[in-house]
């Protein structure tokens, strides 16, 4: 993921920023055309195959364009972290409009997600498997099977969009780790609400989870190559990321009832 030099693209950035010439936003889309490939690389390996690579690089590029345009130099975040959530966000909203997900995954996936969210308020912990599958009313090895196919053709992840008050404005969860200020104070707030919410939601997840969710996010390991920490199969690890990010989505859900509550 190789950029141009640091000061290199300094100058560049300067300059773009004090004369908007498009001949310089080329150049600085250059510099960063790396970040799409890769990022497109991470949404790539956990779609299902027939989902071409470089239709997400041509989505991303999207991304890209729009995040150099709105970048503030004289913000304290580094251009990479703001570029990368708007380049998946590009890429997933994209495979959003294409609605290539089956209506019954949909479903299911929210259905696993709404009994989660249940089973923790009543439980007040991190319900097990065998809880999750009794409320729903279905075999342990049914709820593998559902989380299996929820895995293969979903793009559940932290990329997902949330609505911090239940509605207005989204932002993307994986934002909330990366990029924990924005210009608007009131934005700023609520992200920095939603960030300790997922933080506390990410301490309650099963160890496995746990690991799963922080070697993928923190330390941007591949599926593949959690698997090999973990000694299980990539297919094993995207099982797990799935039902990671279902338990998160019901604890912010559930996090978000309550605030709305009081």
């Amino acid at each position: 993921m190789a950029v141009a030099p640091a000061e290199d693209t300094l100058a560049l950035w300067q300059e773009y920023q004090k004369s908007g010439d498009q001949h310089v936003r080329d150049r600085l889309i250059l510099t960063y055309a790396p970040l799409v490939k890769f990022v497109a690389g991470r949404v790539s390996a956990s779609l299902p195959a027939h989902v071409d690579e470089q239709d997400l690089v041509s989505y991303g590029l999207l991304g890209l364009i729009g995040a150099i345009e709105r970048y503030d130099l004289e913000r304290e975040i580094k251009f990479e972290t703001f570029a990368m959530a708007r380049i998946r966000g590009a890429i997933i909203d994209e495979l959003r409009s294409l609605d290539w997900v089956p209506r019954s995954v949909r479903t299911r996936a929210r259905q696993i997600e709404r009994a989660i969210a249940v089973l923790e308020r009543e439980l007040m912990r991190a319900p097990t498997d065998a809880e999750i599958a009794r409320k729903l009313g279905v075999s342990g090895d049914e709820l593998e099977e559902s989380l299996r196919e929820i895995s293969r053709t979903s793009i559940a992840a932290l990329d997902e969009l949330w609505s911090p008050s239940g509605g207005g404005d989204q932002i993307a969860l994986i934002d909330t780790i990366e990029d924990g200020s924005g210009p608007d104070p009131e934005f700023s707030l609520e992200q920095t609400e939603i960030k300790e919410a997922l933080a506390e939601a990410i301490s309650g997840l099963p160890e496995r989870e746990k690991l799963v969710v922080t070697l993928y996010y923190y330390e941007e390991l591949t599926l593949r190559e959690i698997g090999e920490v973990l000694g299980v199969t990539e297919s094993r690890v995207s099982q797990l990321h799935t039902k990671a990010i279902l338990r998160l989505k019901a604890h912010l859900a559930g996090a978000t009832r309550e605030t709305a509550e009081k």
